[in-house]
């Protein structure tokens, strides 16, 4: 499975391409980072980022997308701008006809490290180490992007299984 991991944000925005299987070890595909100008009007900045992902999801011909559910935070203004840049990963993936799944930080935390309290450090040693890198893939956005597409290969598969079966139930044809 390929999946393409975004980290986002309207600043910087991780993107990371993995391939693998559950339970095996994950494959480097791709990472980059989108970047738009803070001092550009956030219409402009939304349209970059936008034909960016767009670019990517074409480029990559992933199987599955898998963005970072936003979280409220302290900083308002902050928090925005990653929800409106969640959105438009949101709508890439859709827009392709892809199937998108959110995960909370700690979700993929515990998924890649074992804990769901891990810091930016444990997370960029263990997305090293689980893709057999020489180097940390930089800056923070690409590894936490990275970390997402891992985190949807490993546990993805079974949530996708789960939420049929419960679509199914609920349709009245349980099999």
């Amino acid at each position: 499975m390929r999946v393409l991991g975004v980290d986002p944000g309207l600043t910087r925005c991780g993107v990371g391409v993995v391939e693998g299987v559950p339970g095996r070890p994950c494959t480097l595909v791709a990472y980059h980072v989108v970047r738009t100008d803070p001092d550009d009007e956030l219409p402009r900045r939304l349209l970059l980022l936008d034909r960016a992902l767009t670019e990517l999801v074409a480029e990559h011909r992933p199987e599955s997308v898998a963005v970072e559910r936003v979280f409220s935070q302290h900083n308002v203004r902050t928090v925005m701008g990653t929800a409106q840049a969640s959105g438009i990963a949101v709508l890439a993936g859709a827009r392709a006809g892809l199937p998108v799944q959110t995960y909370t930080p700690s979700e993929v935390k515990a998924a890649i490290t074992g804990s769901g309290q891990a810091d930016k450090a444990q997370m960029t040693a263990m997305v090293t180490r689980l893709l057999r890198l020489a180097e940390p893939p930089k800056p923070a956005d690409a590894a936490d992007a990275l970390a997402l597409a891992i985190c949807h290969i490993w546990r993805g598969g079974t949530r996708s299984k789960l939420a049929a079966a419960a679509d199914r139930v609920r349709r009245g044809g349980a099999r």
